[in-house]
């Protein structure tokens, strides 16, 4: 089944911790293949590493293992997270297994579909701007996007710092908070991290699975109409009939805006885009990852090497720098942080009102192979409802909502920083329809 989906890049196994008691003990993880596993080759999906080898683990795969977990092997990616629908591997496309004509979603979309082939009980992936909600909504799995600074990011292969989480994909709810409770926490290594028992409103001892009770007695969703503007009508109809029964379970509704989204997924790419042309920079061909046998000067063995990128990374590289550059830099990378800065406020005075936020995760359904790769915008665009989270550096989960057409449709439920047990339990209370 994994050969046929691509699921894997490398397939090696790192042992959990065999006295380890508790509900990780003994289960199988999936790791994104941009997260570092010493000893195992981490490619990013990319020609650029395809024979790296980190000297260490990032902190959530140790965490993992400590708590009994065994990793059984690296997912694909789309090439250094950049993708929508894991297409853009260096090592081919994953198929989704709910239709293998059809992508799983990205650019975690080698460990969601892991986790929907059964090949792994819990997968890891990264979310710059919704890449572990998205395959998991294509994919018909559960995937948590943690509030900026509750998983430490030591080990993972930056893409855009101010942006990315770790984040666990699951069948259930209940088995995603369990792996969340084992990754999350302080890490001296990350100075992003945040330590719970100092941030105000957080509940430092908390236990995200026990969180997943699905009592939503008194909970007050809000609806913003942006989010469900131009969707599919047939995700809107799925997304909405999960939202009435939540209503039927106990829960109020009410209608709010965010007229902030409109721009988000503009300043979303521009800043990702950016951080992106800084962070890639490293490779050069000098210290590690693919070097040009060439024997020119630097700059011509410097471009040389850098051909290994993809097209998509080169694009988002040269956008970037360009977005960077003297002349522009306040013309769009600064517009985008004040774009930023309003989509965290619209998101603040919505959570004075409410306690979480209804959206579908993708407005469409799981693409077709190949129907994107030709659009860019296109495949830009489909991440309108999940980017605005990333900005707002706030918790997420998908959760599936139902099917249409036979295909996974996600519901996306968003809560205010460090609120991961609300959208946990509104999650689970989705989930028991």
């Amino acid at each position: 089944m994994s050969a046929d989906l691509n699921l894997f890049i490398t397939e090696e196994t790192i042992e959990g911790d065999s006295e380890a008691v508790g509900a990780l003990a003994d289960a199988t993880v999936a790791v994104k293949d941009n997260i570092s596993t010493a000893g195992i080759r981490t490619t990013c999906g990319s020609e650029m590493l395809a024979d790296y080898v980190p000297p260490y683990s990032a902190t959530v795969v140790d965490r993992l293992t400590a708590a009994g977990a065994t990793v059984v092997g690296k997912t694909n990616m789309d090439e250094f997270g950049m993708g929508t629908t894991t297409e853009t591997s260096a090592f081919g496309p994953t198929r989704n297994p709910a239709d293998p004509e059809r992508v799983p979603g990205g650019s975690s979309g080698g460990s969601a579909a892991a986790v929907a082939a059964g090949e792994a009980d819990i997968a890891l992936g990264s979310d710059t701007g919704g890449s572990v909600r998205c395959p998991a909504a294509f994919c018909g799995v559960v995937g948590i996007k943690p509030t900026y600074g509750l998983v430490s990011r030591y080990g993972l292969v930056a893409y855009a710092n101010s942006l990315e989480q770790i984040g666990p994909i699951a069948s259930t709810v209940e088995e995603a908070a369990a792996a969340l409770d084992v990754i999350a926490g302080h890490d001296p290594n990350d100075g992003t991290t945040r330590d719970l028992s100092e941030v105000d409103g957080a509940a430092p001892d908390s236990s995200y699975a026990a969180a997943a009770d699905g009592d939503v007695d008194g909970l007050t969703v809000g609806v913003p109409t942006e989010l469900f503007d131009g969707a599919d009508e047939r995700v809107v109809e799925t997304v909405e009939a999960a939202i009435d029964d939540l209503e039927a379970r106990g829960a109020e509704t009410t209608e709010i805006s965010l007229p902030s989204v409109e721009h988000a997924v503009q300043a979303y790419y521009v800043i990702a885009m950016a951080e992106a042309s800084s962070n890639l920079a490293r490779f050069d061909g000098v210290r590690y990852g693919h070097r040009s046998d060439g024997d020119g000067n630097w700059n011509e063995s410097f471009a040389e090497t850098r051909e290994a990128f993809g097209a998509e990374v080169k694009r988002r590289i040269l956008l970037g720098t360009y977005a960077l550059s003297a002349g522009y830099h306040d013309k769009y990378y600064e517009k985008a942080q004040d774009a930023r800065a309003w989509v965290r406020q619209d998101f603040e005075d919505a959570f004075a009102d409410v306690d979480v936020i209804a959206s579908p995760t993708m407005p469409v359904l799981p693409f077709e192979l190949g129907e994107s790769l030709d659009d860019p915008l296109r495949m830009y665009l489909a991440d309108a409802n999940t980017t605005p989270v990333n900005l707002a550096n706030l918790p997420a989960v998908s959760v599936p909502a139902g099917e249409a057409d036979g295909l996974p449709v996600g519901l996306q439920l968003v809560g205010p920083k460090f609120g991961e047990e609300t959208v946990i339990r509104a999650a689970s209370a989705v989930e028991e329809r």
